[in-house]
């Protein structure tokens, strides 16, 4: 039976770590990753996550059509973890023009739920919490923010599981208080 956990957090709370820990009780793996190495320092930050994985783990990198390129593989994992949805509706939002990308990206976002549904895997899926701060100064940053809280939401609603992280420390938001978590 599928499962799906969300790890929420702000930038390097511990959400990557904390999903790899959770994901590493799968017998088979799944790694879906959605950055790009646009320059230098996300290469870098590429290169490090990478380096922190499982060498058994399979890597799937795929910055924009996640249900087209996840469809033909999932059913030979037992666990699929996705890092991250914040990049991935990042992704979405530049190359989408407004004001179709809000549709898009929540349907793209409906459109993953229900593949995970359908799937036996476990899904353990990474973003950031980005409602937090100050609203953004320019339109495309509060769209950003408005898609990304949306995702999120529709994620949280439908997750067995949500994990806040802050300082590397889970906080369980939703799920049974000290199960384990829900992977395969």
């Amino acid at each position: 039976m599928s499962s799906l956990t969300l790890v929420l957090g702000g930038v390097r709370a511990g959400k990557s770590a904390f999903a790899q820990r959770l994901a590493s009780s799968g017998r088979r793996v799944l790694f879906v990753a959605t950055a790009e190495a646009g320059d230098a320092e996300m290469a870098a930050r590429i290169a490090a996550h990478q380096a922190s994985r499982p060498p058994e783990w399979t890597t799937l990198e795929e910055p924009v059509n996640l249900v087209s390129a996840l469809a033909p593989v999932v059913d030979g994992y037992d666990t699929v973890l996705l890092d991250c949805l914040t990049i991935w509706v990042s992704n979405l939002l530049l190359r989408t023009p407004d004001p179709a990308a809000a549709e898009v990206i929540a349907s793209g976002a409906e459109e993953l739920l229900a593949l995970q549904r359908r799937s036996a895997a476990a899904w353990i899926v990474v973003s950031n919490e980005v409602g937090l701060g100050v609203i953004p100064p320019t339109e495309l940053g509060r769209a950003y923010e408005d898609a990304l809280g949306r995702v999120n939401q529709l994620f949280a609603s439908q997750a067995d599981e949500v994990y806040f992280m802050a300082a590397g420390l889970p906080l369980q938001f939703k799920g049974e208080p000290g199960s384990p978590p829900a992977t395969a």
